[in-house]
């Protein structure tokens, strides 16, 4: 992948920095995800895809090796407390975590 592309880190720093991987779910700005039950608004996009919301996927939980990748921090930082239960709530009908 060339572009960059936004990222919901799950896994906690002290495992990503000690095995160089993230646990996670991809973020977009496709409109087509506003009916999809398992994207998850978080905010509107800054950069070049200024005033575009952003969505986590819920249903595409993904790993890789950030240090190899080049991965860094994304300009939103964080997202809300509870978008952030929301996006789990999402991710454990997927994966049934509890």
């Amino acid at each position: 992948m060339r572009d960059v592309h936004p990222f919901l880190v799950l896994s906690p720093k002290a495992f990503n920095e000690r095995t160089s991987l993230v646990i996670g779910l991809p973020m977009t700005t496709a409109e087509y995800n506003a009916d999809n039950p398992f994207a998850v608004p978080v905010g509107i996009a800054k950069g070049r895809k200024a005033g575009q919301t952003s969505y986590v996927l819920c249903h595409q939980p993904k790993s890789f090796d950030w240090r190899l990748r080049g991965g860094a921090p994304h300009p939103m930082k964080t997202v809300t407390n509870g978008r952030f239960a929301e996006v789990l709530e999402l991710l454990n009908q997927v994966i049934r975590l509890a």
